[in-house]
């Protein structure tokens, strides 16, 4: 029982919550073990994308192991130890593309999580949740921030507020998540969606990843500037230039991030 970290072909990171018997939730040494695949994904040159998923068919993640957070003490200086054990939806900066492959039930933490990747997969039978107000606690690591930006506010609030789930095909409707498959299609599926990004231009990935987060915060005329200044810097790359030539030859890229 880990956070699984194996290194594909092509520079796909597959991350796998590994904990079906708790039902893919997190204690305190397994969020650290998250935290650490996180940095990884992050700083290695040779992934370029990043797959989370779950173990198992039931459940991608229930989040917090509740018996051992709920109750727990710590020391107030925690609560200034912003850096700490970093997570994707706490705000690590990871600007490689990250995706979902939601194999079960995505609840409260894991909800939280999927809500900090970039494209979602899920399997048919999947739920969807932030269940923590009916615990006593709220859908923290970004569950009252993003959900609100990525659904409609009255869907979101409901969400929020009465803590039920709703169902795949609803996720789906209202644009929470990219695919809806069967149960077997969903690493399949996520692995294509990671295939096509590896194959693009490593450095101009990430940089379109972060000017559209920035950007929700900067407003237009500081996200278009932006975006002249990385599109002049990308343009001297060695990407660019093989970008060209493949294009002018009619052959794939081999593009280097460099």
């Amino acid at each position: 029982m880990s956070i699984d970290f194996e290194l594909l072909e092509d520079g796909i990171a597959v991350i796998t919550i590994n904990r079906p018997d708790k039902r893919n939730a997190l204690d305190g040494e397994h969020y650290e073990a998250l935290s650490q695949a996180w940095t990884r994904v992050r700083d290695e040159e040779a992934i370029r994308v990043a797959i989370i998923t779950g173990a198992g068919d039931k459940v991608f993640s229930a989040g917090a192991d509740l018996k051992s957070w709920i109750g727990r003490k710590a020391a107030l200086s925690e609560m200034w130890q912003t850096q700490r054990g970093m997570l994707l939806n706490r705000g690590l900066e990871v600007w490689k593309p990250v995706i979902a492959a939601i194999n079960g039930h995505c609840l409260a933490g894991g909800m939280t999580l999927m809500l900090a990747t970039d494209i979602r997969v899920t399997a048919e039978h999947a739920s969807f949740g932030l269940s923590e107000v009916k615990r006593g606690i709220i859908a923290a690591n970004g569950g009252t921030q993003r959900l609100i930006e990525q659904m409609p506010h009255a869907i979101a609030m409901e969400l929020l507020l009465t803590g039920d789930a709703i169902d795949a095909a609803t996720a789906a409707r209202w644009g929470l998540v990219n695919k809806v498959v069967p149960a077997g299609q969903v690493m399949p599926e996520a692995l294509a969606y990671a295939r096509r990004i590896a194959a693009n231009a490593p450095l101009a990935v990430q940089a379109a990843k972060e000017l559209a987060l920035r950007g929700r915060q900067a407003g237009l005329a500081t996200g278009l500037r932006l975006e002249q200044f990385v599109n002049h810097i990308l343009r001297q790359s060695e990407d660019a230039v093989e970008g060209r030539s493949a294009f002018a030859e009619k052959r794939k890229p081999g593009f280097k991030g460099q």
